[in-house]
C-alpha cells in the first residue's frame, strides 16, 4: 500500500472487493472497521501487566468492553497496549469449527482450544470464540468449552441451494442462494437467525441485522418490526445478548429500541483487527440514545451458567 493512501480509502476499496468471491470474512469485516471506527483515546496505564476494567464513558453508567476483538496480524501484547491506551477491556475471539471454514486460524479440537486459552490466561481479557457453522461444537469436549468466557456467532454464513454453507458477503451470492423473491429470502434469513439462537449454545449474536449486498440498500423495508421482534424474542428467551457493531454501525436505532423494550441484553463489538479494536463510538452513541445501564449489558456468566454448559 502506498503511504499517501488513507486508511479510509483503502478500506473502501477492500469493501468493494469483498463482494467478489474469494475474499474472507475477516478481510471484509476488517475493511469495514477501518472505514467506520473512531477510537476513544485515553492515557496509557502505568501498570503493564494487564488492562484495566473498561472505564465508564462520560454520561454513561456502563463499562467499555469490546467483546469482538481478533488478534489478526498482531500479538496479544500489542493488542493489550491498545486496550490500556483506550481504556477499553477486550474480549478476544478466534474462529472455532471444522477446517472446512477457511480462515487463517480455525480452532478445531480440544488441543488447539486449550493452547488458545492458555495463551490468554492472566492477560486481563475475556476469552471467547467465534463459532463457525452449525457443527462447530462437535469439535470440542464440554469440559474444554467450559474454559471459555463466552461464545459469539453470527448469521452471515447461510445454507445455499444445495444445503452447503455460503458466505453471504461474497460476490455471486445470488447464484448460490435463491434471492429472486427478496421478501421470501428475508423470511428465511430471519428463520436462520432464530435457528442459530435456539439451537446453538451461544452467548452473543454478532453482526446483528447485517444484510447481503442485494438487500443492503433497503434496510428498513426488510427489517420490519415483526421480523425484529421474532429475532429479539428468541434472543431474550435463550439469554443471548445482541451485539451493537461499531464496524457496520448496526443495528439501526429503531431495531435497538424494539430490542431494549423487549428486555434484551447488549454487548459492544468492534470486530477489530490490529490496530482498530476498541473503537466503540457507534456503540456508545447508541448506548446514549437508549439510555443503557449496566444491567442492560452482557456480562460473561459464572461457571456452570455459561451457554455451553447450560444448553448442551
Amino acid at each position: 500500500m502506498r503511504q499517501h493512501r488513507s486508511r479510509t480509502d483503502t478500506g473502501l476499496r477492500a469493501i468493494s472487493a469483498g463482494h467478489r468471491v474469494g475474499v474472507s470474512r475477516r478481510e471484509f469485516l476488517a475493511a469495514g472497521a477501518a472505514v467506520t471506527g473512531v477510537g476513544l483515546l485515553m492515557p496509557a496505564q502505568t501498570r503493564s501487566e494487564e488492562p484495566p476494567e473498561g472505564r465508564s464513558p462520560a454520561g454513561l453508567e456502563i463499562p467499555s468492553v469490546d467483546f469482538h476483538v481478533h488478534l489478526d496480524n498482531s500479538t496479544i501484547d500489542k493488542v493489550l497496549e491498545i486496550s490500556r491506551r483506550r481504556g477499553v477491556r477486550f474480549g478476544i475471539v478466534e474462529h472455532a469449527g471444522t477446517k472446512e471454514n477457511k480462515y487463517p486460524v480455525v480452532l478445531s479440537n480440544d488441543k488447539e482450544l486449550r493452547r488458545y486459552l492458555a495463551m490468554l490466561e492472566g492477560k486481563g481479557v475475556y476469552r471467547g470464540v467465534q463459532a463457525e457453522w452449525v457443527d462447530w461444537r462437535g469439535c470440542f469436549s464440554r469440559e474444554t468449552l467450559a474454559g471459555l468466557d463466552y461464545v459469539l456467532m453470527d448469521a452471515m454464513t447461510f445454507p445455499g441451494k444445495d444445503g452447503r454453507r455460503v458466505k453471504l458477503w461474497e460476490g455471486g451470492v445470488e447464484s448460490r442462494v435463491d434471492m429472486a423473491d427478496r421478501q421470501e429470502f428475508m423470511d428465511r434469513y430471519v428463520d436462520w437467525y432464530v435457528a442459530i439462537i435456539e439451537k446453538q449454545p451461544i452467548d452473543i449474536l454478532a453482526n446483528l441485522s447485517w444484510l447481503p449486498r442485494p438487500l443492503a440498500n433497503d434496510y428498513e423495508a426488510f427489517w420490519t418490526a415483526a421480523r425484529i421482534r421474532k429475532v429479539v424474542g428468541a434472543a431474550v428467551k435463550h439469554r443471548v445478548a445482541l451485539e451493537i457493531s461499531s464496524s457496520f454501525k448496526l443495528p439501526k436505532l429503531y431495531f435497538l429500541k424494539i430490542a431494549k423494550a423487549a428486555g434484551a441484553k447488549f454487548s459492544f463489538g468492534s470486530n477489530g483487527r490490529y490496530p482498530n479494536m476498541g473503537k466503540l463510538e457507534y456503540c456508545l452513541e447508541m448506548a446514549r440514545e437508549l439510555a443503557l445501564k449496566k444491567a442492560d449489558m452482557f456480562t460473561p456468566a459464572p461457571d456452570g451458567q455459561k451457554a455451553v454448559q447450560r444448553r448442551r
